[in-house]
């Protein structure tokens, strides 16, 4: 008779064990053997998978383009065994023309796709919801391509990636250059379904934004100032941020109980700011500058705020885009203003060449809450240059300073709190493997970021199939083609260029018949300078449309056979809406008798369009009945303008009837950081005086944030005019000659006062 097993024997578990994972293994095989992989080749037929989708199924979409395809990806996936929407071959399916897509349900992927040449009809181009009442949850997506897919009207605004739900994930993405306006990506708590999401945004190349030339250019924003008091717990991890020069907040957080850790920021202008929402966390974060214009790293504002174990590098923005600021608050602040800094832990950072520490910033008499029961310890701050970078604005006495080391700085003096908590020694540091300076001394070990810290690499983000192109051509960057006159020669030439190409002329008088417009980056150069004669028989000899920038060297630019037509323009943009930034520079030439009939300028600008930089340099410009540089078009004064960089230097103007620059930028925003203008080393002669110079100025700048005109000779010519409105503008008119030629006036339109500029060591004859 055969023994009963003992239940509690060994040998019985270990049956019931066994038999338990045969059973799961085979219902494992079982719900594999009935989940369905489905290729589809249509749009219908895409609509007809998702229907009939079941958890555990992918539906495939076959390589190729699919225009105009607004997808709806809804169902209900179970965890272990979501429904995934995926690409035949990673990166072979793209959606162009008007296309998105929107989530809705629950366990659901999405990877593979590529949206590219076309943008959204709607507000979104990818949306963790199907609609206000059916949200995603539980869902990913990863690996999917957004490049340059913008709306065509530049200040129409949408988001690219908009998150609602809970719990969702959007991790190993790339999205670059965004033009219109609109946040990146954006977390949305505006519904009591999407708040306290946890959602994790992790391992995305958030590629170059170009600068937007207005507010609305974030690339990350987690919250709206309406539901700012309301906690998102979104993390924020492992991503790296390339030039994301948008506007001057790079990351906006407007919620509480975020964690933003362990990102790189790489040369992107602006700031990661706590701009609402309470106890949040800035971990592990690194910043490398490397010292370009406007590179910020950390603004601090609200309550409960940790901002430990970061570490900053060679940064140079000031004010609201400084390496690090902590600002002042609003006394019983709305919801949408400032809310004082009280209990912010800043501590075990690394500041190293960071040019300001602003604290207490933006101290007015509306903005005078001062920080509180906060404290800055454990920092570790070095300047090569050794010049302090703290700026104290208000009464820090609300900050504790205990346990910060730098390196011996100069400078108008710490204020005394700083100085209480700052021992001044030697510093040397090196650079250790992963890329970052750290104290030699063991002694120095326990101040600023942690040596343990592992930066995220570009490599690292994103899809590895999509390459990380760099966005700006170079001038120069292309081939040198020889250009012989012949009729249309030129016209035919840069029609047939490659971006990036330059045309170097023969000697000869160039007759252009045609208006020669660029959509793409060209350099047009003299084999010999002074040699090489253009004379447009049009109003416009060079139009800069999308996409185009243009480079001159050597030329000689005449209007002789122009038309004789009031408001002729030399070099214009489109006169309405480009989306793409340009470029213009022009050297060594020399731009004559613009005079056929009155009002003939040398550069006017449409609206809406945006120069990254334009420059003048060591050119002669004669007889010229109009303007010579016209960058004021946005007038309905919403913080847009036409012209970041404009630099004028070593040049010599004479007999420019019109204001040799008109730059405005209007309105009260306070998010971006142009205009900059710089005037220097140039020769003025009778310039300015004539009837149609409507702003009667030399050089009209209205709302320019840093302009430095210097080492100038006026002669017999226009008065300068400069108008600061927002922004705490920057003014230095500095080691100029005036001969027969008014000082320079300059009025405040919105600061109570006198004016704020620096006029110093001028000359008047």
């Amino acid at each position: 008779m055969a023994r009963p097993y003992n239940r509690q024997s060994p040998k019985f578990m270990k049956t019931l064990i066994r038999q338990t994972v045969l059973s799961l293994a085979m219902l494992l095989v079982a719900q594999q053997a009935l989940s369905a992989e489905v290729l589809v080749n249509t749009q219908k037929a895409y609509r007809d998978a998702v229907k009939a989708a079941e958890p555990g199924d992918t539906i495939v979409l076959a390589n190729g383009t699919w225009k105009d395809f607004e997808m709806v990806f809804r169902g209900e996936g179970e965890e272990g065994r979501p429904i995934t929407l995926t690409a035949e071959e990673k990166g072979k399916v793209f959606l162009t023309g008007q296309s998105n897509l929107r989530l809705g349900g629950n366990h659901l992927v999405v990877s593979g796709l590529v949206f590219k040449d076309g943008f959204t009809p709607s507000s979104s181009v990818i949306e963790f919801r199907r609609n206000k009442q059916h949200l995603a949850n539980n869902s990913r997506v990863t690996e999917v391509v957004i490049d340059n897919y913008s709306n065509p009207e530049r200040f129409e605004s949408d988001y690219w990636v908009a998150m609602y739900g809970r719990n969702n994930r959007f991790d190993h993405n790339h999205l670059v250059g965004k033009r219109n306006k609109g946040v990146t990506m954006a977390v949305r708590l505006d519904s009591e379904a999407s708040q306290e999401n946890h959602h994790r945004i992790d391992h995305n190349y958030f590629g170059p934004r170009p600068m937007l030339g207005s507010n609305g250019g974030e690339t990350l924003r987690i919250g709206t100032s309406h539901y700012s008091l309301t906690d998102s717990y979104t993390l924020v991890e492992n991503n790296f941020f390339d030039r994301c020069d948008g506007e001057v907040e790079i990351i906006s957080v407007k919620s509480g109980k975020n964690r933003i850790l362990n990102n790189t920021f790489f040369e992107s202008r602006g700031t990661l700011t706590l701009r609402h929402g309470n106890g949040n966390l800035v971990e592990g974060n690194v910043f490398f500058g490397n010292g370009v214009d406007h590179t910020g790293g950390i603004r601090v504002i609200n309550r409960d705020q940790v901002i430990r174990n970061n570490y900053l590098e060679g940064l140079t923005g000031f004010r609201f885009g400084s390496g690090f600021t902590v600002m002042n608050g609003v006394p019983n602040s709305p919801i949408n203003r400032y809310h004082r800094v009280v209990n912010a832990d800043i501590s075990h950072n690394s500041f190293i060449n960071v040019d300001h520490i602003h604290l207490a910033a933006g101290s007015d008499d509306e903005r005078s809450a001062v920080p509180l029961d906060s404290r800055f310890a454990g920092n570790l701050i070095f300047q090569e240059d050794k010049q302090s970078p703290f700026s104290v604005f208000d009464d820090i006495s609300g900050i504790h300073f205990a346990g910060n080391v730098s390196s011996p700085l100069v400078g108008d003096g710490l204020d005394v709190n700083v100085q209480k908590g700052l021992d001044q020694q030697s510093v040397t540091l090196t650079r250790a493997e992963n890329g970052l300076l750290y104290p030699d001394a063991d002694a120095k070990a326990s101040v600023g970021a942690s040596r343990e810290l592992s930066p995220v690499t570009r490599a690292q983000v994103g899809p590895a199939w999509y390459p990380k192109a760099d966005p700006i051509v170079p001038f120069g960057s292309g081939d040198t083609v020889k250009v012989t006159w012949a009729e249309d020669a030129l016209f035919d030439a840069a029609k047939a260029a490659s971006a990036g190409d330059v045309l170097v002329l023969d000697d000869g008088i160039y007759t252009v018949r045609k208006t020669v417009s660029l959509n793409k980056t060209l350099t047009i150069r003299a084999r010999n300078r002074g040699k090489v004669t253009l004379l447009p028989e049009r109003g416009t000899l060079f139009e800069i449309a999308d996409g185009g920038s243009l480079e001159l060297d050597g030329l000689v630019l005449s209007g002789k056979q122009a038309p004789d037509s009031a408001g002729n323009s030399l070099i214009r943009t489109a006169r309405w809406g480009m989306l793409e930034n340009y470029r213009f520079a022009m050297r060594n030439t020399r731009v004559e008798h613009l005079d056929v009939n009155h009002s003939f300028h040398f550069f006017d600008s449409g609206s809406r369009a945006f120069a990254t930089s334009f420059t003048v340099e060591n050119s002669r410009f004669e007889n010229i009945s109009g303007d010579l540089i016209r960058l004021d078009k946005e007038r309905d004064d919403l913080g847009i303008y036409n012209a970041e960089y404009v630099t004028l230097k070593g040049n010599e103007f004479r007999g420019v009837h019109g204001a040799l620059v008109n730059l405005y930028r209007g309105g009260t925003d306070e998010s971006t950081f142009g205009p900059h203008l710089e005037f220097s080393d140039n020769k003025v002669f009778s310039s300015g005086l004539g009837k149609r110079n409507k702003p009667a100025a030399l050089l009209k700048l209205h709302g320019v944030q840093l302009a430095r005109i210097e080492n100038n000779h006026f002669e017999a010519s226009q008065v300068i005019k400069v108008e600061h409105t927002v922004g705490e503008p920057k003014t230095r008119i500095s080691s100029n000659q005036f001969h027969k030629t008014d000082l320079p006036e300059v009025v405040e339109l919105r600061a109570s006062g006198p004016h704020t500029a620096v006029l110093a060591d001028n000359s008047v004859q």
